[in-house]
Parts: structure tokens; sequence; C-alpha cells
């Protein structure tokens, strides 16, 4: 399952993803993976979380970035759920080609049962048509 949240910078996405990524950790299912751009959300997430700060990493686009999250998936088989924060930033994916690469986190996802919750810093009503179904309210 791929679960997208949209909204402008300032909305509230970032603080909504590290609250069900801290309640998920606590629920002790599965290991839970956050993933952002930079360190500064790093100790508002509980210790269980494995926080990658992806700055230390160089990742210059969308391929360089599906095949980072493959590296993770393949070290470990026991995620149960990977938050992207800023997905849009972190692969320097274009709005043009945010639906290419969703499709491409949805089979990670099937293929691997894991769920992807991702932050996108955009207007709602911008969002191509067939992105519509990943957005949560």
């Amino acid at each position: 399952m791929v679960k997208l949240i949209t909204g402008g910078l300032g909305t509230g996405k970032t603080k909504r993803m590290i609250e069900m990524a801290n309640d998920l950790a606590a629920q002790e299912k599965g290991n839970v993976v956050y993933i952002d751009d930079d360190n500064r959300h790093m100790y508002d997430l509980k210790h269980q979380v494995r926080f990658i700060s992806l700055h230390e990493y160089p990742i210059n686009d969308k391929i360089g970035f599906i095949g980072f999250l493959c590296g993770i998936i393949s070290e470990d088989h026991d995620i149960q759920t990977i938050f992207i924060d800023g997905l849009m930033k972190i692969g320097n994916i274009p709005i043009e080609e945010l639906s290419c690469v969703l499709k491409e986190i949805e089979t990670l996802s099937q293929r691997f049962d894991i769920d992807f919750v991702l932050s996108v810093s955009c207007n709602p009503y911008d969002l191509p048509k067939e992105l519509k179904e990943y957005t949560v309210a």
C-alpha cells in the first residue's frame, strides 16, 4: 500500500508522518524506516524507528533513489513501513515524473509487502489525476 500526504509548506505533513511512524514503532509488528533529506527530525522519532538522512548519500535522480530503496529493502526483510518525507525533493523528482516513480514504489510495496507513506509538497489540486487515489485525507 502506498499513501501520499500532500500540502504546501508548513501544513503539518512532517509532523503527521512522525506521529504515524512513532505509533507504528510502538506496535512492534515490524521495522519502521523514516527517510528524510536532513537530520532535523531525527530526535522527534522513537529510537525504534530506523532514521536515514539522505544528505549523506549521493542520490541525484529517481533511478538512484529507487535503487537506494531496493538496497534498504534487501538489507532488512522485517520492514513493515517506509516513510519518505519530501519525496520530490529527496529524489530530485519533478511533478511530471511523480506518477512513474509512484508506480515503481507501488511495485516494491506489493512485491515485498511493505507499506509506504510519502509526503509531497504541493497542493492536492495540482496533483496529476492518476495520483489522487494515493492521497490520504
